[in-house]
């Protein structure tokens, strides 16, 4: 079978997914990839890999790297990054499809966490290990990244509207106030 199709498999799938949860059916995902049914199934041998083939790709979109260069820059232009993938309408979305799922795929759930949110923490606690003095640089990440998305994303998903405050304002304070919190 053609990788094309494959690929507007995963694209369908991925927009039922995101649109309707697990709920969604595969008779649906095969017409928005304009491919028969049986097709859908000689690339996923099932519903549950088909799920996790999407929920692996969504998880790994939430990701970012570091990049070098002068510490509160680096974290900020991280934060930024990080917020705008994790609560921006994909971001979002993606938590309400693949929280859900968790009980069903406890296994994925667990190797998701730690290829993506995990890795990141692990990658971000290095760069504070090198850069500031802390004394726990992987609790120090978890804390940082809990401040970027935590409450924000609550609100995002209860529709809570935002304050007045821009984007990049609220960012570059949740990054000082990390930051202050690790000045001596």
């Amino acid at each position: 079978m053609p990788a094309i199709h494959r690929e507007r498999v995963l694209r369908a799938a991925t927009s039922s997914f995101l649109a309707r949860g697990y709920a969604s059916s595969v008779d649906d995902i095969a017409r928005r990839a304009r491919v028969a049914k049986q097709t859908v199934y000689q690339h996923f041998a099932s519903k549950d890999e088909l799920f996790k083939q999407v929920a692996a790709e969504l998880a790994r979109q939430i990701t970012v790297g570091l990049r070098d260069g002068e510490l509160r820059e680096s974290l900020l232009a991280f934060a930024l990054t990080y917020r705008k993938r994790a609560l921006g309408p994909q971001g979002i979305a993606t938590f309400r499809t693949l929280v859900p799922e968790v009980p069903r795929f406890r296994t994925l759930a667990r190797d998701m966490y730690a290829n993506t949110a995990g890795e990141m923490v692990r990658r971000l606690g290095e760069f504070l290990k090198q850069r500031i003095d802390a004394p726990d640089p992987l609790f120090s990440a978890e804390m940082l990244l809990s401040m970027l998305a935590g409450l924000d994303r609550m609100k995002r998903l209860f529709a809570v509207p935002p304050g007045a405050e821009s984007e990049a304002a609220r960012t570059a304070r949740i990054v000082d106030l990390f930051l202050k919190a690790h000045r001596k």
